[in-house]
């Protein structure tokens, strides 16, 4: 590395609250997980946020329950502040069963989820683990 790349690499901005739980797969635990969202970002300050965190915890985490669950096996909602962003990140041990936005039909009960996360999120994705995934999004911090 030159010392004109270390000057411009960017580094990453300093957590500054995180929170980290496990939970059993079952739509009680998605409950769970959102309004746990909702407190700690009102919590760290963040009002305006704690809504859309809400929710996109609420659709991740139930992903997770319906396409990355094995039985005897938890899934993590992980929370991250920066002074720029609201990192929501949610593991499962299903790493061969990745995410796509789809096109449901208008009758169609289910598959809006990730829809409703790349509007709400300035930013999701999907990063690999050693044991299954974590699908992340994140929401910009005004």
């Amino acid at each position: 590395m030159t010392a004109a790349q270390a000057i411009s690499a960017p580094t990453p901005d300093p957590v500054l609250r995180e929170d980290r739980v496990d939970y059993t797969p079952t739509a009680h635990s998605v409950v769970l997980s959102r309004h746990r969202a909702a407190r700690l970002v009102l919590q760290w300050g963040h009002p305006s946020l704690a809504g859309d965190a809400a929710l996109l915890v609420s659709e991740l985490a139930t992903n997770a329950l319906l396409h990355g669950a094995i039985r005897g096996r938890l899934f993590r909602v992980h929370l991250s502040l920066t002074a720029h962003v609201l990192r929501i990140a949610v593991s499962d041990p299903r790493g061969e069963r990745l995410p796509s936005i789809r096109r449901p039909d208008a009758d169609d009960p289910y598959g809006r989820g990730l829809l409703i996360v790349a509007q709400l999120a300035s930013d999701w994705g999907v990063e690999p683990r050693t044991v299954g995934k974590t699908v992340f999004a994140e929401l910009a911090v005004r």
